[in-house]
């Protein structure tokens, strides 16, 4: 399991400081992002906030405040002379905030993932509904594995991030049911045309490349999906999208308190 450098929780209605919940599996939504450096830079924070509180407004969770009170509660928990290299997850329900910070663990070249049937409740929102892909999560080693949704004998996602398949030079990405992460949407920017497809288990080995996108894994090349004999071809697409991710960290402004 993780190794938390902090775990606080607040009552949405005062931001009074209560014991901590860590809210999986409830009503709410949650947001990942990476905060790194120092002082501390935080990297697409303004887009993690924004959809923060528009899937909160979808999930019927409202407060005049919640984005002043989001942002004081991370100045006070984010200190201006700590070296970070973390990840910050904001999870809010009715009733409650919470906060934590845990190590972010790069990913190995050698990564593999695991194939789990199974389909996120609502996939197109980052809802609290992942207590059955934490069980999962922490049975392996997060620097050298993920797990790969599957419904319909489709790939969807995975555990933590979102997919890109490559085949011919060109991006694919599966139709629906996943969640576009800010990671993902970036990208989507760079690349000229991803296209949507349903990704069929029994089409994978056509595909060269498979990337994951992703606040906690940035870009991570895999090197195999055992259970169906995939292995990775080549590099080259990986490597392309590492210098767009290498030049946005650059870029990224440092946090303001």
């Amino acid at each position: 399991m993780a190794t938390h450098l902090l775990k606080k929780s607040y009552q949405l209605e005062n931001l009074k400081q209560t014991q901590f919940n860590d809210l999986w599996g409830d009503h709410g939504i949650f947001t990942t992002m990476w905060v790194f450096g120092k002082p501390a830079k935080i990297l697409f924070f303004d887009d993690h906030l924004k959809n923060l509180i528009l899937s909160l407004k979808k999930y019927q969770i409202t407060k005049k405040s919640l984005k002043s009170d989001v942002l004081k509660i991370i100045n006070n928990n984010l200190s201006k002379n700590k070296n970070y290299n973390h990840l910050l997850r904001i999870a809010v329900n009715k009733k409650i905030i919470s906060i934590s910070l845990r190590k972010r663990i790069k990913p190995k070249l050698n990564f593999n993932l695991k194939l789990v049937e199974l389909k996120r409740e609502k996939p197109q929102y980052k809802n609290l509904k992942y207590k059955k892909i934490l069980s999962y999560l922490s049975k392996i080693d997060n620097s050298k594995s993920d797990i790969a949704l599957i419904s319909n004998k489709k790939i969807l996602e995975t555990g933590t991030s979102n997919l890109l398949f490559v085949k011919d030079k060109k991006f694919f990405t599966p139709k629906k049911d996943y969640y576009e992460g800010n990671t993902y949407k970036f990208f989507k920017k760079k690349i000229k045309k991803i296209i949507k497809k349903d990704i069929f288990l029994k089409e994978i080995n056509d595909y060269d490349e498979i990337l994951l996108l992703g606040s906690g894994k940035g870009v991570a090349s895999v090197r195999t999906i055992s259970e169906i004999k995939w292995r990775r071809k080549n590099f080259k697409k990986f490597k392309i999208l590492s210098k767009h991710y290498d030049a946005v960290i650059n870029k990224c402004n440092y946090y303001r308190f």
